[in-house]
This record gives structure tokens, sequence and C-alpha cells, in this order.
């Protein structure tokens, strides 16, 4: 599953400081992907190690050259980041360029993604 550069660890070492730090214990998990691979960077002691990444990174993953482009022009303005809801938490998803990561939260506030998205999307640049 995971077969990025060890080169990349200290890039999932800042994602994991910053989450923690603008999530707190409402962080459940962090995945880092691009186009063909993915790794699970942060999992919440408390949470299975069961969940289908595979499933999840697939579809994360499809918008790395799609929602850019397909939300261009808006009336809305440039697209930033997609959250999903669930019965059970939150997904956060921010693209960079070929690569994203997806967080997966308890209930927190809209400041909060938009506090996670910004600090995101400033690591990954």
């Amino acid at each position: 599953m995971s077969d990025f550069s060890p080169t990349l660890d200290p890039l999932f070492d800042n994602i994991v400081s910053m989450c923690r730090a603008t999530i707190g214990d409402h962080l459940r998990s962090i995945t880092y992907f691009n186009e063909s691979k993915y790794t699970q960077i942060y999992l919440r002691f408390d949470l299975d190690q069961d969940a289908d990444l595979a499933g999840f990174t697939d579809l994360e993953s499809r918008g790395l050259a799609g929602a850019p482009i397909a939300y261009r022009g808006s009336e809305l303005g440039n697209y930033l980041y997609t959250i999903r809801a669930f019965e059970s938490g939150y997904l956060l998803r921010v693209l960079k360029g070929d690569h994203g990561v997806f967080i997966t939260t308890d209930n927190i506030t809209l400041q909060d993604f938009s506090e996670a998205y910004s600090a995101i999307n400033k690591i990954l640049s």
C-alpha cells in the first residue's frame, strides 16, 4: 500500500503535527495519496485498522485532475476543498497538483475545516 519514498517522511510528519494541532482529539485519520498509491499516515488509537482505504482513495483521487477543472470559471470562485458528511464523522479532502490528503474527523466546525485546509494546502505546496 505505501511505497512512497522515505524522503516524504518529513512531509508526513508535518501534516500529522499540523492536523493534531488544528483538530486535536477529533482527528480520526490522515491518508496521503496520488493517482497510483496511498498511505495512511495517522490513525487514532481507538479506531479499527481495517478501513477500506483503497475504496476511499480511489474515489478521492479522481478529483486530482477533475475538480479544479470542473469548477473553473464558477461564480463561486476557485475550488478549494471537499467536505463529506457521514453518520459517524466527516472527511476533508485537499488536493494540490498531483497529490492530496484526506482526513477523517469527529464533529468539528466549518472554521476548523477551513483552518485545516489552509494548513494542509501550505504544507503540500
